[in-house]
């Protein structure tokens, strides 16, 4: 027989209260154990030591007859000091999926696309300015000489 050391949920709705349990991993979750070895109650504060009671002599017991904890149970034994749990981590689980990659991308390419126009947009009145200032200086120049041959024509006339 498979040995779990577990939780059973009890409580109200939205009100959650566990039983830390010793049971079949063949039985329910709220169903029959082979003994209660302690309580977990997740509404009071983290540092609260009404939180989480375990009797560490029974747990011992059971993990030398072979029981397994699941995750949750493990972080409580290892807080106890009855046994050591090993760190998880899971890098991937935090990285985004292709669809968002996608879209970081995109992203990006539109923000350099934007930045190279907004600096087009600055380099290009600085190039024009001085070409803008050549044709009104000559213009003036010519405007006489056009009048000039204006006021000549009627002159002849």
């Amino acid at each position: 027989m498979a040995i779990a050391i577990r939780l059973s949920r009890g409580g109200a709705k939205k009100r959650p209260y566990y039983r830390i349990v010793v049971a079949d991993s063949r039985s329910a979750r709220d169903g029959k154990y082979l003994e209660q070895i302690g309580t977990y109650n997740p509404l009071l504060p983290k540092d609260s030591e009404e939180r989480v009671k375990l009797n560490a002599d029974r747990a011992k017991h059971w993990l030398s007859v072979g029981a397994q904890p699941s995750d949750r149970v493990a972080r409580f034994l290892d807080a106890a000091g009855v046994r050591e749990r090993a760190a998880r981590n899971n890098p991937k689980k935090g990285e985004p999926g292709e669809n968002a990659k996608t879209r970081a991308e995109e992203r990006a390419e539109k923000a350099r696309e934007a930045e190279e126009a907004a600096a087009a947009a600055a380099a290009a009145p600085a190039e024009e300015a001085p070409a803008e200032e050549a044709p009104a200086e000559e213009a003036p120049a010519e405007a006489p000489v056009a009048e000039e041959a204006a006021a000549g024509d009627t002159a002849e006339a």
